[in-house]
């Protein structure tokens, strides 16, 4: 294996692992209450979205026009509705129903917590996934950034870094409180970090050199029309049941606010001529 790719492999699990930084916050407290984890959802969907629009969907839109970008989006959004069609959710009754169930020592109270459980064990899935595929380009800038020096390489690996400690943490979450598994959390927090890596290899090796830079746009666009139609489609509306709506908005723009400073300082760590 040539060796500027080990630096960059080397470099990107530097960065990919940091998500495992976040799941350690996550797996050495206790596990939180519903109210809480209703608003580290909605921080969660606010990184998501902020991921989807300002990232994914901005960039295919100034690289490929504003028609395609959309057009790019919107088929993955149109995709992922059609798919998510054949996926069973539980029908959740509300946070106050389960509540008074308990009060009572009602079994209906255990089995509705049970089916909280499992769409809120789905909800971190879906972010595992969703960082999955944003960690992807974030390898590939690793990659083309340790091509151009080892000390450019080092500064973006620490940018992403710091960038996806909070990502891990948005993974573990739902999933600790899922399965009240700390191993369970921390494990699909790390494999997330793991698509950088894989980013590295797929650009280094598996991307023949005619690929259209304009059909990879407008994959990473549809990236982003999946990832918003999942945050809005699953993650919202739990984070809403668990927080109240009035709070679920204000963490939403929090964790929007919050990656698009990571996002900016992560552009600036990058020399003019490469971009995330």
């Amino acid at each position: 294996m040539d060796s500027q790719v080990l630096v960059a492999l080397g470099l990107s699990l530097l960065g990919g692992l940091s998500t495992s930084i976040g799941a350690f916050f996550v797996v050495i407290n206790p596990t939180p209450n519903l109210k809480m984890l209703g608003l580290l959802q909605g921080f969660a969907a606010g990184l998501m979205l902020s991921i989807s629009f300002l990232d994914l969907a901005h960039n295919a839109i100034n690289s490929i026009g504003f028609l395609k970008g959309n057009l790019w989006f919107f088929a993955g959004v149109i995709f992922f509705a059609i798919i998510s069609n054949f996926i069973p959710e539980p029908t959740l009754a509300p946070i106050s129903d389960v509540k008074s169930k308990k009060k009572n020592g009602d079994k209906g109270g255990k089995d509705t917590m049970k089916k909280h459980r499992r769409q809120v064990l789905f909800s971190g899935i879906i972010t595992a996934i969703g960082i999955s595929l944003h960690n992807f380009p974030e390898g590939m800038a690793v990659f083309l950034g340790s091509i151009k020096g080892l000390r450019v390489g080092v500064n973006l690996a620490v940018a992403i870094a710091l960038h996806n400690i909070p990502e891990g943490v948005a993974v573990a979450l739902p999933v600790y409180f899922a399965t009240e598994s700390k191993w369970q959390a921390f494990k699909l927090a790390t494999l997330s970090g793991l698509a950088e890596p894989l980013g590295v290899i797929i650009v280094a090796y598996l991307f023949p050199s005619s690929l259209s830079p304009e059909i990879l746009e407008g994959l990473l666009g549809s990236v982003g029309g999946v990832m918003a139609f999942l945050t809005l489609h699953e993650m919202l509306p739990l984070a809403f049941d668990y927080a109240g709506q009035k709070q679920a908005v204000k963490a939403v723009f929090f964790g929007m606010a919050f990656m698009s400073a990571s996002l900016y300082f992560l552009e600036i760590s990058l020399p003019k001529d490469l971009s995330l």
